[in-house]
Parts: C-alpha cells; structure tokens; sequence
C-alpha cells in the first residue's frame, strides 16, 4: 500500500481514501511539498484538489541493469545537501532538490537523415540537467533519472557551478546584479527589486544540429552583454553566491553594447 509521506508533519495518509489516487500503482511512493501548519483530521479530499502527484518508479531487485534506448542517459541523482557549508541541518522543506549526476549508462544515439549520432555524453561524466525533466526511477536502492540527452543542461567537473560547460543549444549566463535604488534614489528592498534579465555570456555550448548532424554555431559569444527571457532557463548559485542562469540560445533575445 503507498503511503504519501507529509514534509510539514509526521502524520501518514492513507492514499486509498483518496479518489484523486485511482490508478496509483502500489510500488510508487508519493511525496508532497510542504503544507505549512496541519491540525490533525484536517485532510479532506479537497485539500489535495490540484495537486501535483510526482511518483517515483521503483525497478525490482531482480532487474541487474538498464540500458536506455535512442539518445536517453541514465543519471545516477546527487544526493540531497542536508547540511549547510557551517554545518546547520536543514529541515526537509528546505533541502533544494538535486540538478545533478552522474551519467551510468547511455543510449545508442539518434539519427538524423542519415548521420548517425552518439550520444555527446559518456559513462562517468558529471551533469547538469534541467530541473523538471525526465522520468525518476529507484534502482539498486538510490535515486536515478532517465531523460534525454537534450535535457542534460551541461557538463560540471568541479563543485562550482561557474565551471559548467554547456552542451548543444545551451548558453551559460553571470546574472547581472539586481538594482539597489529606484532611479530617484530610494533604496529597494529584497522582496521589491526586480528580476534581472540582463547577463554575461561564460560560456556557450557548440550549437545545434542541422538536417545532415552538423553542428550550427550559436550567435552569441562568451563575454557579450545579453538580453533574455525573464522566466527561461535553470537558475543557479556559484560557490560564491554569484547568480547564474543556463538558458537556451533561443531565449536570448538581444545582444547588447
């Protein structure tokens, strides 16, 4: 039987008294995002109205390995920080949810026309990935991720992620700094300054794949001053503090000088 596992309390809910989970296999195991302040027997069905359910597919023992098919990757998830770099625990509604791996075991490629192509990340290597994609497995008793190869953001073999280098499509962006004051001269405070759109390029992947699997170099370049999407992209935070975002090269929308 599933169990649906409360960040904001101890308490355990049955899912079978919820109509909302019909069809909700017994090996998945479901968890929610925090829900502030619980009194117990305050659970109805329609607190759980427009939910998000994210259920986590658990492979047997009996299954050895697994081999993805076409440009699929299987990532092996980092472990949750659950301390901070003093040593404070963080309690679990606090815990920021991995973007990061290591690459167990990939497919054969894809074709496109009629170049084949392998896949432009091995066995080994430490990634990236975009922060809602792919399918989440439990193998072999840890975390995995399945998800193409499109979705792997870039390539990090350092602890910082300003050492990222991106793959296909994607540029690597040192967020410009949030205005202090308003253009009279008032201060600003945290919750009231705007969210920059505005950035450097670090670094830029090789670009995408035309109809023959050549490769289409990007039109930015690292260190120009771009323009992009306000809402594109997977933030991030150096080691430092520095804010960077990693965006497709179709959300820059301008270069400027």
């Amino acid at each position: 039987m599933a169990t649906s596992q409360l960040t904001a309390s101890s308490m355990t809910v049955s899912v079978r008294n919820l109509a909302s989970f019909e069809g909700l296999r017994p090996s998945s195991i479901v968890k929610f995002s925090s829900f502030g302040s619980l009194k117990p027997g305050s659970l109805t069905q329609r607190s759980f109205k427009g939910l998000v359910v994210k259920a986590a597919t658990v492979v047997a023992p009996k299954y050895t390995s697994i081999k993805p098919l076409g440009d699929r990757v299987l990532v092996k998830i980092k472990e949750t920080e659950e301390k901070t770099e003093g040593g404070i625990l963080l309690p679990t509604t606090a815990q920021s949810k991995p973007q990061g791996g290591e690459v167990v075991a990939i497919g054969e490629g894809k074709t496109i026309g009629k170049t084949k192509l392998e896949c432009s990340v091995k066995t080994g290597a430490q990634v990236i990935y975009s922060k809602y994609a792919g399918t989440e497995l439990e193998f072999n008793s840890s975390n995995h991720l399945i998800l193409k190869e499109d979705d792997i953001v870039g390539i990090l073999e350092t602890d910082d992620i300003k050492d990222l280098k991106p793959l296909n499509d994607r540029v690597f962006i040192k967020v410009a700094e949030a205005e202090e004051k308003t253009a009279g001269g008032l201060l600003l405070t945290e919750s009231s300054k705007e969210k920059p759109s505005i950035g450097t390029v670090i670094a830029v992947g090789p670009g995408t794949l035309d109809e023959e699997g050549n490769r289409k170099p990007l039109s930015v370049a690292p260190g120009n001053t771009v323009l992009y999407s306000k809402y594109a992209g997977n933030d991030f935070k150096g080691n430092d503090g520095t804010s960077y975002i990693a965006l497709r090269a179709s959300d820059v929308m301008a270069v400027l000088s």
